[in-house]
């Protein structure tokens, strides 16, 4: 079955239909492998870092992230489903395989700590933060550590700005989601309460990370 589906109104089950064959193919590494981490380094590397840790700003950090999420996304790019010209430049000259070979190789990037801040975090707008993300579900979704699994991103010492944006966009609609969850959570959240919780989710760190 060919990823290039067309994905209309029911298309969160179009999609995972499409994606089936790929994540079952990628639980052994595609073949060539290797040359992903190269290819990464020659076409990502510039905007998301050698170690997946982006310096740019409005630009995501890729370690930590799981295969079947990176998937996702490079297949919603490359269908036009994400709207984001440099990324969809880049994703439509992919074949199914080499989405299936990038989105491999982005999981074996280790998880990179943000760099620590210039002055401590601020303890009040923390525990907002927490206590936002605990009464809107994010623990229950991204995990305790936020670190996610599968379809469901990391989203543990994510750039703030990057958070800042993509709440936002889940709130207006502009980015879509596998379900209306993201949309249904965010929408009742006001624009000073999504900005506490990318404060949050920026700094949060996982235990296995504080030890």
């Amino acid at each position: 079955m060919k990823l290039r589906a067309s994905l209309k109104p029911a298309w969160t089950s179009l999609l995972l239909a499409a994606l089936l064959p790929l994540t079952a193919a990628a639980q052994q590494p595609p073949a060539g492998s290797a040359a992903y981490a190269q290819r990464f380094a020659a076409l990502c590397a510039a905007c998301h870092g050698a170690n997946g840790r982006s310096e740019l700003p409005l630009t995501p950090a890729l370690a930590g992230q799981h295969s079947f999420y990176a998937i996702t996304q490079l297949f919603l790019f490359r269908e036009g489903r994400r709207s984001n010209e440099a990324m969809t430049a880049v994703a439509k000259t992919l074949t199914d395989a080499d989405l299936r070979g990038f989105s491999e190789y982005v999981a074996t990037l280790p998880p990179v700590p943000a760099p620590p801040p210039a002055t401590p975090p601020d303890a009040a707008r923390m525990a907002k933060g927490q206590a936002l993300a605990q009464e809107n579900k994010c623990f229950a979704c991204h995990g305790a550590d936020l670190s996610g699994g599968q379809q469901v991103p990391r989203i543990a010492q994510q750039r703030e700005d990057y958070l800042q944006m993509t709440l936002q966009e889940f709130k207006s609609g502009k980015r879509p989601g596998y379900t209306m969850a993201m949309g249904e959570a965010v929408g009742r959240i006001s624009v000073e309460d999504l900005d506490t919780l990318a404060y949050f989710v920026a700094r949060h760190a996982p235990a296995a990370a504080r030890k």
